[in-house]
């Protein structure tokens, strides 16, 4: 009997199967540094203990997205060690705020499952739910995956497809937020002089900057999250590969795309929920990611006078500025460049 494990495959999933993943990692503020080392995000709230107390935390949360990646990381041998691409995100929820100390795991299970008419892979859909040591929910979100089927010759599966939501309601988000004092928000130390009040549905920013990504760091930074899949590491393997390359984990994109966004929403502090997201392509070390952002809504918050919520579309690209907003063409086709389309609910302060 084999110990050695070479992961699941989409013959090995069932609907209604839930998953304890292994490892439960308590975060450092080490591993925040390293995050900050890895992308220079500049958000003031995760970056300073007096600017996070000053409005009423303990001290400063880490990073909403390295607690995302950290409960994706825990999914990744069990989900997606034979996957052949990570396809996309909805419902995503930021429950409860992360400190360093907290120790996060994560449970998967299993909601849709489909055979792709090529015979050779499937999609399967997972809900997965991050907790703390104590059992704090802090994030669920869902995602699907096309994964290898073992066996290409074994019989379909009944088709299961979830319903997913197109949007959040904003109003049921934003418990990660603690009652702001917003009266201690510093524009000067938080970068931005720009609030709630200041954007406008329809508003679109070109974030400027870009940031090239080296092969050293794009596999630290999935090492950081525990996060296993081969097609980031092997290169012996991936030379065969109809790339020819390891790929940059998807999240690593995300992150790049968060960071340069503090330019143009340096007061957008807080990730609160994810409404939808498609790797649109892949991304080589080598290659340099620019960004540009859309509001496509702005709610005021019930029960609140101290933030409210933006819906952002985060766009990333591959070696393509964005002054002129690329996105898709005339035939509403992902225009050649475009890795990243990410549509979030941000919370700033009013």
């Amino acid at each position: 009997m084999s110990k050695t494990s070479r992961g699941n495959f989409f013959e090995d999933f069932e609907i209604g199967q839930v998953i304890r993943h292994a490892t439960p990692r308590t975060v450092t503020s080490g591993d925040h540094g390293l995050y900050t080392a890895l992308y220079g995000s500049r958000f003031a709230l995760q970056s300073s203990d007096a600017f996070a107390r000053s409005l009423g935390y303990a001290h400063a949360p880490i990073d909403d997205l390295l607690t995302f990646h950290i409960v994706f990381g825990k999914t990744v041998p069990d989900i997606s060690l034979n996957a052949v691409a990570n396809l996309g995100y909805a419902g995503g929820r930021f429950l409860a705020p992360v400190f360093p100390g907290d120790t996060l795991s994560t449970v998967s299970e299993v909601i849709g499952k489909k055979e792709n008419s090529n015979g050779k892979t499937g999609v399967v859909y997972v809900r997965s739910t991050g907790y703390t040591d104590s059992g704090t929910e802090v994030l669920d979100y869902v995602r699907w995956v096309m994964v290898n089927k073992r066996d290409a010759a074994s019989p379909p599966p009944e088709p299961v497809v979830p319903d997913l939501p197109a949007a959040l309601d904003p109003q049921s988000l934003g418990s990660a937020v603690p009652l702001l004092d917003t009266s201690n928000w510093d524009d000067d130390l938080a970068g931005s002089q720009f609030r709630f009040a200041d954007y406008a549905v329809g508003e679109k920013i070109d974030h400027v900057d870009g940031m090239t990504v080296e092969e050293a760091e794009h596999q630290m930074a999935t090492r950081l999250y525990q996060n296993t899949a081969r097609v980031h590491f092997n290169q012996h393997t991936q030379a065969h590969s109809r790339f020819g390359h390891r790929l940059v984990y998807g999240g690593h994109v995300i992150s790049i795309a968060r960071a340069l966004s503090f330019n143009g929403l340096g007061n957008a502090f807080h990730i609160a929920g994810i409404n939808g997201g498609r790797h649109v392509g892949p991304l080589a070390a080598g290659d340099t990611v620019y960004a540009w952002s859309e509001v496509l809504d702005k709610v005021e918050m019930e029960g609140r006078t101290d933030v409210g919520a933006l819906r952002l579309r985060l766009t990333a690209t591959r070696n393509l500025p964005c002054a002129d907003f690329p996105l898709k063409d005339g035939e509403g086709k992902y225009l050649d460049g475009i890795i990243l389309d990410f549509d979030y609910w941000a919370l700033m302060p009013t």
